[in-house]
């Protein structure tokens, strides 16, 4: 028991108050401002806000020299072309060349206008220039129709590619983050990297090939034109960078100042999104109208919007402005290269054919470096994030399970546990130290123990999830360290106290137990639901066994905690696996509901070949297990049946672990004492056996509930545990059925809440 204890109990002995709500003694804190922003006024907006994972590369672009974006720029494209190629080679081929094709076709197509230009520019009869002309305007005519028919097979090729690069990447990605090892699942650090990598690196990954194509379009447009002006006269090309210079500085100052504005947008974006959910989350739905928090909310909402019309009203002028330099600059240097071109064909520099020719160059050129220039801007930042993904994919190929090739035997007699040391990676001691045991088929076996003393650690162990850091574990005459972690997993059913809610039909909410949604054993399916009592809830659906036990679908439904809690226990009966762990599974039932489960499990006819394990708080229900290792700070204190622990005493004569706990337990049956003694008994089995499950405020005769006593004297905040007011005297922490029994089916799922784990408890 902690000083704090003690000091409320002496407080309590002489004469102080029951724990209850706190008086406003005006010391603690200073009046509140009579109004306040709901959200920081000025630039500052966002500053208050986690810097968001997807800004993470925003408007690095900008930030980044040209001559660097071109420099990165060829090994992006050859990585992106990897890509595609190992996708489908033949359409990646297909589209490399046909894009080539194109480009030499638009080439080729200023040649022969040029050709077309000096024989309609030529000397003679008006009738005769057009005869002259007519082959080279067909060939212009036949040229421009092959560059259509191969721009159209460039956009079937990529039509057909861009899917096939998705699908590979994303399954690889899938197949690979799925798989990896559950301590690395477990790691704040994997997980974020893991969504970034699957909400902005996949996303950017399907539009890699469509940009590449586009870039490449581009660039070879501007390659081609350039070619041709050199080939008409070399004094073209240095006219040609006096036109499009301006025009692509221009370009350059717009892109950037898109980036930029958009990082400052998104912070905008994510304040007024707030206030977006709250007026439409199903959650917050009945508060925001009980409280008539519309128009707060509606003109918060309304004041983010007004900034982000000025932010966009910002950008609109900045383009503007950048857009008329760009025009009016660019605009002298067209006139001085359209003078230049005068010049050159007056005095006979150039024929007029090829200042034709170079005119409509130049005129193209134009428009294709803006082009270029977005490409590349978008190709750079875009990479940025798939070099994430692809790190993460490396990451992933680290930490998948090992693999020998060979795979554990069916079936199980005896599990032995020798010596076994677990710490979680970065943690600061062992989770368990030396925990040894032998689990026979046949048998139940029950872990009990406070919060983070090892239990669940430890069953995570025996189910293949954790590899020891130190010690064995041995099926039969195999130690887990040579078979294939699925292998192991395959055998072992876990039934968890917070199960998930798989947003499919019931009957798939069954079968995946067993690792498919789309076939079942109708027979064992059947009798799964009915030891678990699950077959009364799934009898209740509209469709039954075809329900979706999800409102995101049509005629969906959803299930109370109790009832999901059936429903996870019958996915592990269903499982029929040489290893049944049941992980506190009833904590949400009803009392008749749990009782029955138990029944069933451990009180039935037991398969002989099949060990379960059961891990719990509640020690009435691990009674008549055959055997009960009691956890304490990840090592085994003892280990015995229920009477065999009930006699036990330590070395100075003072009762057992097990024994004291399920003293104080069976207590909350008998008679209830007096107010105070009652309350200081909620304190003590609070703190010290972490028991007490009942949350609420004061209790109707004057006893405090486990989450006030917890508290201590104070104001009663808003908690995160949803409650209800008592009904009467018997739902007190101090009563029975206060954890220990649960309320009746009415009120499933509240009368038994979950005791919170304590933080960085596993």
């Amino acid at each position: 028991m902690s000083d704090t204890d003690n000091d409320d109990s002496q407080n309590h002995h002489e004469g102080a108050d029951v724990p209850g709500p706190r008086q406003n003694r005006g010391a603690l804190l200073p009046l509140p401002p009579a109004r306040a922003a709901a959200a920081p006024e000025g630039e500052e907006v966002g500053d208050e806000l986690q810097s968001a994972y997807w800004m993470k590369w925003e408007g690095e672009a900008a930030r980044t020299s040209v001559w660097r974006i071109l420099g990165r720029l060829p090994a992006i494209c050859r990585r992106v072309l990897g890509l595609a190629y190992r996708a489908d080679a033949r359409a990646t081929a297909a589209v490399v060349v046909f894009q080539i094709a194109s480009s030499l076709m638009s080439a080729f197509g200023l040649l022969a206008s040029v050709r077309a230009l000096s024989a309609l520019f030529a000397q003679g009869a008006t009738s005769e220039r057009i005869h002259h002309a007519l082959p080279s305007l067909g060939l212009v005519a036949g040229l421009m129709a092959a560059q259509g028919l191969l721009d159209f097979g460039v956009a079937r090729g990529q039509a057909a590619l861009t899917p096939k690069v998705r699908r590979a990447v994303e399954q690889e990605f899938l197949r690979l983050s799925c798989h990896v090892r559950l301590e690395a699942v477990d790691d704040a650090a994997f997980a974020d990297e893991a969504h970034k990598a699957n909400d902005r690196g996949l996303y950017y990954m399907r539009q890699a090939v469509p940009q590449l194509v586009s870039l490449a379009h581009a660039a070879l447009g501007l390659t081609g034109a350039a070619g041709v002006l050199a080939v008409l006269h070399p004094l073209l090309l240095p006219l040609l960078f006096l036109s499009v210079i301006p025009q692509g500085y221009a370009a350059v100052r717009s892109a950037r100042a898109q980036f930029l504005s958009h990082s400052r947008y998104s912070t905008l974006q994510r304040r007024i999104r707030l206030f977006t959910w709250l007026l439409l989350d199903r959650d917050s739905a009945p508060e925001v109208r009980a409280s008539t928090a519309q128009r707060a909310l509606l003109e918060e909402h309304e004041r983010f919007a007004r900034r982000i019309e000025e932010e966009d009203a910002r950008l609109g002028r900045q383009e503007a402005n950048v857009a008329l330099w760009g025009r009016a600059v660019g605009g002298l240097a067209v006139g001085a290269t359209y003078a230049a071109l005068a010049w050159m064909t007056a005095t006979g520099w150039m024929p007029l054919a090829a200042g034709g020719g170079a005119f409509l160059a130049i005129r193209s050129s134009r428009g294709t470096l803006v082009s270029v220039v977005l490409a590349m801007h978008q190709m750079y930042e875009h990479a940025l994030w798939i070099d994430d993904l692809e790190r993460h994919l490396e990451r992933c190929r680290a930490l998948q399970p090992h693999r020998t090739g060979r795979r554990l035997a069916k079936g199980v007699k005896t599990i032995t546990v020798t010596d076994v040391h677990y710490t979680y990676p970065e943690a600061g001691r062992d989770a368990l130290c030396g925990v040894s045991m032998t689990l026979a088929a046949g048998s139940t076996v029950a872990f009990v123990g406070a919060n983070g003393s090892g239990k669940s650690t430890m069953a995570k162990l025996l189910a293949g999830l954790y590899v020891p850091t130190k010690g064995s574990i041995c099926w039969d005459d195999t130690e887990v360290r040579e078979v294939d972690a699925e292998s192991i997993q395959a055998q072992v059913a876990m039934v968890l106290q917070d199960p998930v809610a798989w947003p499919l039909s019931a009957l798939a909410n069954v079968t995946i137990g067993a690792g498919t949604i789309t076939e079942a054993d109708p027979q064992r399916a059947l009798a799964a639901v009915t030891e678990s009592g699950a077959d009364k809830v799934i009898a209740s659906l509209p469709q039954q066994w075809s329900t979706p036990l999800s409102k995101r679908f049509k005629n969906g439904q959803e299930l109370s905690g109790g009832n999901w809690a059936k429903v996870a226990v019958a996915r592990g009966l269903y499982q029929d696996a040489a290893v049944l762990v049941l992980d506190e599974p009833t904590a949400s039932m009803d009392a008749r509901a749990e009782h029955a489960v138990y029944e069933a499990v451990l009180h039935g006819e037991r398969r002989q070949d099949r060990i379960t394990i059961l891990i719990s708080h509640r020690l009435s229900s691990v009674t008549s297990c055959d055997m009960i290792y009691v956890f304490r700070d990840g090592r085994i204190i003892e280990s015995g049946t229920h009477q065999d622990l009930m006699n036990h005493t330590t070395t100075d004569g003072q009762p057992g672990e097990y024994r004291a706990m399920f003293t104080l337990q069976a207590s909350a049956y008998q008679t209830p004492p007096a107010p105070s003694e009652s309350a200081e008994r909620c304190v003590i089995a609070a703190r010290d056996a972490h028991l007490m499950r009942k949350p609420g405020p004061e209790c109707a005769a004057g006893h405090t509930t486990r989450a006030d006593a917890e508290a201590g004297p104070g104001p009663k905040h808003d908690r995160t545990e949803k409650v209800r007011a008592p009904d009467g005297p018997a739902e007190c922490a101090s009563s029975p059925g206060s954890g220990l029994a649960a309320g009746s089916g009415e009120n499933e799922g509240a009368d038994a809440a979950p005791f919170p784990r304590r933080e960085g408890s596993r």
